[in-house]
C-alpha cells in the first residue's frame, strides 16, 4: 500500500516571481478515497492522506458512534485497490444495532464531517458530557501547545498543505500528534491512535492547527476529552456545543497567548476582564 500510495508526490511546476520564471518541483499531499467497511458494507467514503490508515479508520469509529470500546472489533484489515483503500471491520454482534442506526452513505472533499448526512438532525445530535476528572493546564502549557504540534508535522514540513491534530497532556507536552489532508481526519487518526494505545483521552487536551468547527467539538466530545486547543477561532455554534458539553474550548492559540471561550476552570491563570 505504501507504494501505490505514498503520502506526498513530486510534482513540477513553472515558479513564477518577480524578476523571472524556473522550473521547480513542489512536493505535494497526496489524497486517495478511503472506503469504511463494516461487515462488508460500505459506511463511508473519505478523501484522505494515506498515511496512519487503520489509526483513521479506528477513530472515525469511534467518533461515529460505531464502536464504543476497542474489543467490539473482531478483525481488521486494509485492503489496497487501484482506485483507493478499503478499511474492513468485522464487528461483534452487539454493534450491529448501532451501526444500522448510524448507515449513510459519505463521501465528500477531505473528510467533511457532514457531507453526504441523511437528515439534518444528525448534524446537531445530542453530545455527552465529558466530566471533570481533574485535568488542569498552565498557561504556559496552553501557551506553547501549538507551537510543540508544529514539530511534530513531518508531511506537512514536507508540502505545506496538511493539517494536525496532537494530545497534550501535563508534564508531557504532546504525545503523539497525525496529520491529514483534512483537519477532521486529522483528529480522527489521532482518537484512533490513541485508542490503540491505551491513552486516555480524559488525561489531556487536542490540539488542532485548524479552525475549531462543529465537526471537530463533536468528535471531542464522543472522544471523552475534556479541552480542545486550536490555532484559529471556533465557529460559534462549535462554541455552544463545547459549552453544553462541559469541553474547555481554547482558540487563537498561536505568539504566546490564546483565547479561553468556554470553561475555564481548568486553565491555570489569572486572566482580566478586558472591555
Amino acid at each position: 500500500m505504501a507504494d501505490r500510495f505514498p503520502p506526498a508526490v513530486s510534482s513540477a511546476a513553472l515558479s513564477v516571481q518577480r524578476e523571472n520564471a524556473l522550473n521547480v518541483h513542489h512536493a505535494l499531499p497526496e489524497e486517495v478515497p478511503v472506503a469504511m467497511v463494516f461487515d462488508a458494507s460500505t459506511l463511508a467514503v473519505m478523501m484522505a492522506s494515506p498515511a496512519d490508515i487503520e489509526d483513521f479508520a479506528r477513530g472515525f469509529a469511534i467518533t461515529e458512534g460505531v464502536i464504543t470500546d476497542p474489543c467490539q472489533i473482531e478483525k481488521f484489515e486494509i485492503a489496497d485497490h487501484p482506485a483507493g483503500i478499503e478499511a474492513r471491520f468485522w464487528l461483534s454482534e452487539d454493534r450491529r444495532d448501532a451501526l444500522a442506526a448510524r448507515r449513510r452513505l459519505l463521501a465528500g472533499p477531505v473528510g467533511c464531517g457532514l457531507c453526504g448526512i441523511d437528515s439534518l438532525a444528525e448534524a446537531i445530535r445530542p453530545l455527552p458530557q465529558v466530566a471533570d476528572d481533574g485535568l488542569r493546564l498552565s498557561r504556559d502549557q496552553v501557551a506553547g501547545a501549538t507551537d510543540l504540534l508544529r514539530d511534530l508535522q513531518p508531511l506537512h514540513n514536507q508540502t505545506r498543505a496538511t493539517h494536525a491534530a496532537g494530545f497534550l497532556v501535563p508534564g508531557q507536552g504532546i504525545v503523539l500528534a497525525r496529520e491529514d489532508v483534512g483537519r477532521h481526519n486529522a483528529l480522527d487518526k489521532l482518537i484512533g491512535a490513541m485508542s490503540r494505545q491505551g491513552i486516555d483521552p480524559a488525561s489531556g487536551a487536542f490540539v488542532m492547527t485548524s479552525r475549531l468547527s462543529v465537526e471537530l467539538v463533536q468528535k471531542c466530545a464522543i472522544a471523552g476529552c475534556p479541552a480542545i486547543i486550536a490555532v484559529s477561532a471556533p465557529t460559534a455554534h462549535a462554541l455552544r456545543l463545547a459549552e453544553d458539553a462541559g469541553i474547555t474550548l481554547i482558540a487563537l492559540a498561536r505568539n504566546g497567548g490564546f483565547s479561553i471561550f468556554t470553561h475555564p476552570e481548568r486553565i491555570q491563570t489569572k486572566v482580566s476582564d478586558v472591555a
